[in-house]
């Protein structure tokens, strides 16, 4: 595992900006768009791989719920779900939207679920490990942890090295590898059972990585990084992100 340092003491400033969209739902730009684009086609992807591993009454967590829109869709499949975002725009923009959410994990405790999801979130927590411990005591004994987050070992990460987007300074304290994320959780009983790669977020970081490094034919070199970067995760599978789906050990 990689470590930002050092670690800002107030993280909400860096949340606070226009550019970042998980917060804003912002469509202004052609990057803002195909954002949204992608992320409306994946939702139903997620609450499909999320249902695979639930066996009885589907009760999930969305811990870092943005806007709301991941909940939205679990509810519309039967779910009963509780989300919980620290941003005080998004948690606005949510409730528009008919969700409430809650600010912080302290405000769940106490409750169990069939489900937890962590979609590019677990990169972000401060006290990393007091709040690995606070989700396991929320999981069910028989409940699966959905964590998706960026892959340092990926080709494009490589690529770019500084310039990679995903690095995402300061706002992503921690970066992790298939390694870290197995000897995170291992001291809670937990244990990584799938590993599912994210396709599309090689084009994505990739097309972030090429604006940020000032290059005006980004969406060209964006498109080959990305492309190439999916085609050697095939074989070394070590995708731009990747899902670790995780259940306590029997």
């Amino acid at each position: 595992m990689l470590v930002t340092k050092p670690q800002p003491q107030d993280l909400a400033p860096y949340y606070e900006s226009e550019d970042y969209i998980s917060h804003t739902d912002s469509k202004s730009s052609f990057t803002d768009r195909l954002y949204q684009l992608v992320k409306s086609k994946n939702l139903k992807k997620k609450i499909q791989l999320v249902e695979n591993q639930v066996d009885k009454v589907k009760n999930l967590l969305d811990l870092g719920a943005g806007t709301g829109d991941f909940l939205i869709c679990a509810q519309n499949s039967g779910f009963k779900t509780t989300g919980v975002e620290p941003n005080d725009n998004a948690r606005l923009l949510a409730h528009q939207k008919g969700v409430e959410l809650q600010a912080s994990l302290k405000d769940v405790s106490g409750q169990k679920f069939q489900a937890i999801t962590l979609w590019h979130v677990l990169e972000h927590l401060p006290n990393l490990e007091q709040q690995v411990k606070a989700l396991v005591d929320l999981l069910e004994d028989d409940g699966v942890l959905v964590v998706a987050v960026p892959n340092f070992k990926s080709f494009d990460a490589k690529y770019y090295k500084a310039h990679w987007a995903a690095f995402d300074v300061p706002r992503h304290l921690w970066h992790f590898s298939k390694a870290s994320i197995s000897k995170l959780f291992a001291p809670h009983k937990l244990e990584v059972v799938k590993i599912k790669p994210m396709w599309f977020d090689a084009f994505y970081v990739s097309l972030l990585s090429e604006k940020y490094k000032g290059n005006k034919l980004y969406l060209i070199s964006a498109f080959f990084v990305g492309l190439w970067s999916n085609l050697t995760a095939i074989f070394t599978k070590e995708q731009s992100s990747l899902i670790y789906i995780l259940k306590k050990k029997k």
